[in-house]
């Protein structure tokens, strides 16, 4: 390949590269689980109109609104993300990214999905989504340096997605709605203390105040884990209940959730056991509990949009 190739090769290599950038700045797994669960929202309480535009709209914004989010999340946290290796690769710790262009970008694109929610779906979608962007970033975002009571408090942003999907169809909030927010939230604190629990030396490191850093034997997170996999089944049973689903949602909701109770009652019962061996079998069984969560809200939210009742 002569010079004047390489050139143009790396000319147009340059806005891909920065593209991707961008792209993992906006923490796309994180915020592609909220979309999904906002669609699952919208579907349900669509009832039998279904409006393919607002649909698309209501996507769009909660897209951009947790795509924003999670940019200015690593804006703030990027000397911290620094000091631990499983985010020392992000754009900005890594320097492939200048602080400047992430709090530009990062507010641009929260300012967008806040309009679009509000201009293309509905008032009350657009604030619920204003609410979930400002306590991501001003409670949970600071509060993980000051408090393990951080990791609840994050469940709420974290569970507001598929309220907006409900609220995008309807125009309101019901029961229904206040349903979803709390699967969302109960799934949340077994996903997330299983990875705080993996994650703990990082965590320390970098002077996070979470529950897992000074939980020497996972007693407490295990205990945690298993109270909110016990809540989680009442709650993912009621779509049931409350005829926004049939029998399918009921049983796979059931089945699902005693992986999560099998799961978190073996790391109590290793985490309270004096033998040599027992940390390491509670790290065994958190991260399978841990793989278990991220195949388990999927499942459950096509399965619900799958047997939903007209």
């Amino acid at each position: 390949m002569n010079s004047d190739a390489k050139i143009l090769d790396q000319s147009v290599a340059r806005p891909r590269i920065k593209i991707l950038e961008f792209i993992e700045l906006m923490k796309p797994e994180l915020t592609g689980l909220s979309v999904m669960t906002a669609l699952c929202g919208y579907y349900l309480g669509s009832g039998a109109s279904f409006d393919l535009t607002m649909f698309f709209h209501m996507a769009l914004g909660t897209l951009l609104i947790g795509g924003g989010a999670g940019a200015l999340n690593q804006y703030v946290e990027r000397d911290l993300d620094a000091l631990m290796r499983r985010t020392e690769r992000r754009p900005l710790p890594s320097g492939r990214m200048m602080p400047s262009e992430a709090l530009a970008f990062g507010l641009i694109v929260s300012f967008l999905g806040m309009i679009e929610l509000t201009v293309f779906t509905n008032f009350l979608t657009g604030f619920l989504g204003a609410l979930t962007w400002s306590t991501y970033l001003f409670l949970y975002t600071p509060l993980k340096r000051i408090t393990p009571l951080s990791t609840v408090i994050g469940g709420i942003p974290g569970a507001i997605p598929p309220m907006m999907g409900w609220t995008a169809a309807r125009g309101s909030l019901s029961a229904e709605s206040w349903i979803l927010f709390g699967i969302l939230f109960f799934w949340q604190m077994p996903h997330f203390f299983s990875l705080a629990w993996m994650y703990r030396k990082d965590y320390a490191k970098a002077g996070f105040r979470i529950l897992t850093v000074t939980d020497e034997k996972g007693t407490r997170t295990s205990k945690q884990i298993l109270v909110y996999s016990i809540g989680l089944l009442p709650v993912s049973i009621a779509p049931t209940l409350m005829k926004m689903t049939g029998v399918q949602t009921l049983f796979f909701a059931i089945a699902l959730g005693m992986v999560f109770l099998v799961y978190a009652s073996f790391m109590l019962k290793f985490s309270l056991s004096p033998q040599p061996y027992a940390v390491k079998k509670v790290n065994q069984y958190t991260r399978r509990l841990f793989f278990s969560s991220l195949v388990y809200l999927p499942v459950l939210m096509v399965v619900m949009a799958l047997d939903k009742v007209s």
